[in-house]
């Protein structure tokens, strides 16, 4: 199994996924995700060129033919949106299908001369691991050692521009540079993984790798790492699968493989994925019914002036909630001893009169500064202090009660609880 041809394409793959992988994390942090697919299609006429020019599929001519066309495309897209009023994605759309159009009329025309086929230029459309020779392999070394060490030259260059420009600017980055190493790194990367997974799919190749990376931390540095171990995995994964089932193609498989990773990131990352985001939103509504229905009863025992009850059926009314959430919500008071369950209905305990007294307190306090701080009227603010006064914390309670100077009615003259002693 572990044959030259198998090694040659193991290693051409881990190269070109993993170095294409950190170079597109930037693309993918500036927003230029679809700028790196319409590279890759506008690769195409520049590669066909290259063969016609050069008499032969050798990969210098093709890496120059390709980087030349890449740039051209690049700037094109620049051009029509800053001279036109061409939106960014039309621009990109135009450029793609204008490149790739030509780059297919030229192909046709180089297989009707009877050498589209010896040279393999096909390759180029779906990609073809199997064809890496070891000349390819040099390069490809080569081109990977050139990008992952621009990358760590202009390492601060692309930080700044990705995420502040005009700070860049400011400072005194020479801007222009840094946009131009930034082009080229972004052309060689897509260069050098047509070969693998050609024109088609190499978008994925470029951004796949950082949206998977992008789920799982929010530092530059770790997500270049991930992207680029997310790569060499799908690239491992690809050539093997590729190698042990008949008749597969290694591009497309590498491309599934990337996929199942940024899926499985999407989904499971445990910060940002969405069975996590499904959870907080889960547990921000519970927390958010618990506390309404102890705003509810404190404000039910302020009213009477002495701890009373309430039905369920009273609190749906008063709420106007479904009352299998709200009877859920109510059970799990009980467990938390913050209710006790009377004849009459429900009733606050000491601790669950305490949390009631503190939610009030919140809602007050923001609607008083919505009035004093932002000039709001008084009969406008209640919808914001309803969602307010779930996600203030104690240090920014104590920064409004010093701002307002303790105060001890709200703008409706209700008093503020305070906590008793």
């Amino acid at each position: 199994m572990f044959d030259l041809v198998l090694i040659k394409v193991l290693f051409g793959t881990l190269l070109l996924a993993s170095s294409s992988a950190v170079v597109g994390v930037f693309s993918f942090l500036k927003g230029e995700s679809l700028v790196g697919d319409a590279i890759a299609h506008a690769l195409l006429p520049g590669v066909v060129l290259a063969f016609i020019l050069g008499e032969g599929r050798h990969p210098g001519y093709l890496i120059i033919g390709a980087l030349t066309a890449g740039l051209i495309a690049h700037y094109g897209i620049a051009f029509i949106e800053q001279r036109t009023k061409l939106k960014s994605d039309t621009a990109v759309s135009l450029v793609l299908s204008t490149f790739f159009g030509f780059g297919i009329l030229l192909m046709s025309y180089v297989q009707r001369t009877g050498q589209g086929q010896q040279a393999g230029l096909e390759r180029f459309l779906l990609g073809k691991a199997a064809a890496i020779t070891m000349m390819d392999l040099y390069v490809f070394m080569g081109l990977a050692l050139l990008l992952l060490l621009g990358v760590a030259l202009f390492y601060k260059g692309f930080q700044l521009m990705t995420f502040n420009e005009d700070f860049a600017a400011a400072i005194g980055l020479p801007t222009g540079l840094i946009r131009f190493a930034f082009t080229v790194l972004t052309v060689l990367a897509v260069t050098v993984g047509i070969q693998t997974v050609g024109v088609v799919l190499m978008a994925a190749l470029l951004i796949t790798p950082s949206a998977a990376a992008r789920s799982w931390t929010s530092s530059l540095p770790r997500m270049l790492l991930l992207a680029a171990l997310f790569a060499s995995a799908a690239a491992l994964g690809g050539t093997f699968i590729s190698a042990t089932l008949p008749k597969m193609p290694t591009g497309p498989w590498i491309v599934l493989v990337l996929g199942f990773f940024g899926f499985s990131s999407l989904i499971l990352a445990p910060e940002k994925g969405w069975l996590a985001r499904r959870k907080r939103a889960t547990s921000n509504r519970n927390k958010t019914q618990r506390e309404n229905l102890l705003k509810l009863l404190y404000g039910a025992e302020e009213r009477a002036g002495e701890p009373v009850a309430m039905t369920a059926d009273a609190m749906v009314d008063a709420r106007e909630a479904h009352y299998e959430g709200l009877t859920m919500t109510l059970r799990n008071l009980k467990k938390e001893f913050l209710v006790v369950e009377r004849p009459d209905g429900f009733a606050l305990t000491d601790m669950g009169r305490s949390e009631g007294r503190r939610v009030v307190r919140l809602h007050r306090l923001w609607e008083l500064y919505l009035t004093e701080r932002l000039g709001m009227a008084a009969d406008h603010i209640h919808p914001q202090a309803e969602t307010m006064e779930h996600v203030i914390t104690p240090e920014i309670e104590a920064l409004i009660v010093k701002e307002l100077g303790n105060p001890e009615v709200d703008p409706h003259q209700s008093p503020i609880p305070y906590e008793e002693d």
